[in-house]
């Protein structure tokens, strides 16, 4: 018998060795494994420390916050302003030298909001596209972006699938997010298509869009199940292709859960709202004139985006609980920081913020500097660096597996402004490693001379 003893050390060996062969041949086996290993960590994460308990608290750096009210004085000297008609698409304006290196001012805001040149066309009550090659997200971890920019190309002709634009736009497989900005280069880069993306897109536009055939990509928060198995509000791409009057119904071709979705108006507005209204439209080149037409003052990115503030105004106005507040103030600081208004910017976040914790637990949008970072650029280049450095950690820390190389480049920068270097290289590191060719990591690390 112990012959046979000595041989169970080899043959358990063997064993192990043949199961991990399995794994590594059949990838839907590995994936199951990968999926379950991740929702044990989850649970296990939750278990210890709900990140909605977690509350960002602005002003560590002991910098001058504004008062609600002279905000409120703000908003309403351009709210109550009466919106000429006037549909003149303003020119880009071209800062000089002195005026690129000057201290942002105050927000302007624009005076007019002119609609596209298509309005004089009467809409239909119900209009779908017919011919987008639906696509789903599941298969391969965290690949809404990838997926729903494929189902845009697609449509387009475009040849390619998911698995082509995943590794260029998110080259770590568990990156947390993809950027709006980070699809526009893919498909300017790797097709011969274009796209436009904007902020402040309304209803209306949608359904011009989408009456002349054209689908729209849109980012918004729903509140989606974690691996963990709890609900809980996230980021979510959607393509949205058709549109009922009578029903108050968008049709979406919606990644994670199937073709054809039905969303109600109120809802997408709702969810839309909390991503500033952006959308993307991807198209030939050929019918660049043609979109041009549809989106009107759309063109221009800097009306685009003077128009998303007034709409965030707007939205502060109407805005009846703690979290349409939270919503409407951070579009706010998202749009001055388009318009470089990085102190205003600085303190729209503030005030955001101050309404955060009244907001129920199981609402709180923890998740969301993982895909806006309009706060970071306000707070840094406000010289606010150590509220750079907390609203970094409060980020990082809402996550079991903490992938997110904005996060770690912003902290990179303000710990380089206070003299940290190491500390600044070590998140540099960090960001490259999540991140593989993150231009602005790259260029900082050579700055520091690493």
């Amino acid at each position: 018998m112990e012959p046979d003893r000595d041989r169970r050390p080899f043959l358990i060996f063997i064993l192990c060795a043949l199961i991990i062969i399995c794994i590594g041949l059949f990838t839907p086996l590995r994936e199951k494994i990968a999926f379950r290993i991740d929702e044990v960590k989850s649970r296990l994460f939750y278990l210890r420390s709900d990140p909605a308990n977690t509350v960002f608290v602005p002003g560590q750096s002991g910098a001058p916050t504004v008062s609600e009210q002279d905000i409120q004085a703000t908003i309403s000297q351009y709210i109550t302003e009466a919106a000429p008609t006037e549909t003149e698409v303003p020119p880009t304006p071209t800062a000089t030298p002195e005026e690129a290196t000057a201290e942002p001012t105050a927000t302007e805001i624009p005076t007019n909001t002119p609609e596209p040149t298509a309005t004089l066309e009467p809409l239909p009550n119900r209009y779908n596209i017919i011919g987008v090659k639906y696509e789903t997200q599941h298969g391969i971890w965290n690949y809404c972006a990838p997926t729903n920019l494929s189902m845009a190309m697609t449509y387009w002709g475009w040849q390619g699938q998911r698995t082509d634009i995943g590794p260029k736009v998110k080259p770590f497989n568990k990156d947390k997010n993809v950027m709006f900005y980070e699809l526009e280069e893919f498909v300017t880069e790797n097709s011969n298509l274009r796209a436009v993306h904007r902020p402040g897109g309304t209803a209306e536009l949608l359904k011009r869009l989408i009456v002349h055939d054209y689908p729209v990509l849109i980012e918004k928060g729903s509140f989606m199940q974690e691996v963990s198995g709890r609900y809980s509000w996230m980021g979510h791409y959607n393509i949205v292709t058709g549109y009922d009057d009578e029903k108050q119904e968008w049709t979406v071709e919606d990644s994670y859960y199937n073709a054809d979705y039905k969303v109600s108006y109120e809802t997408l507005e709702e969810e839309w709202q909390s991503f500033n209204h952006q959308f993307m439209v991807v198209y030939p080149g050929d019918r660049e004139g043609a979109v041009y037409s549809i989106l009107g003052p759309y063109t221009n990115s800097n009306w685009a985006n003077q128009n998303a503030l007034r709409m965030a105004d707007a939205q502060i106005e109407a805005a009846e609980t703690p979290e349409e507040r939270f919503y409407a103030y951070f579009n706010r600081g998202t749009s001055q920081v388009a318009l470089s208004d990085f102190y205003g910017a600085a303190q729209s976040y503030d005030m955001a913020y101050t309404y955060y914790p009244d907001i129920e637990a199981d609402r709180r949008p923890y998740r969301i500097v993982w895909y806006e970072t309009g706060p970071y650029y306000a707070y840094y280049y406000s010289g606010r660096y150590y509220d750079v450095i907390s609203l970094a950690e409060t980020t990082l820390a809402s996550t079991a597996e903490p992938y997110l190389e904005e996060s770690h480049y912003w902290r990179a920068m303000a710990y380089n402004a206070l003299g940290e270097i190491e500390k600044a290289h070590d998140d540099l590191e960090t960001c490259i490693q999540l991140h593989p060719g993150f231009t602005a990591c790259e260029a900082l690390l050579y700055e520091l001379g690493y």
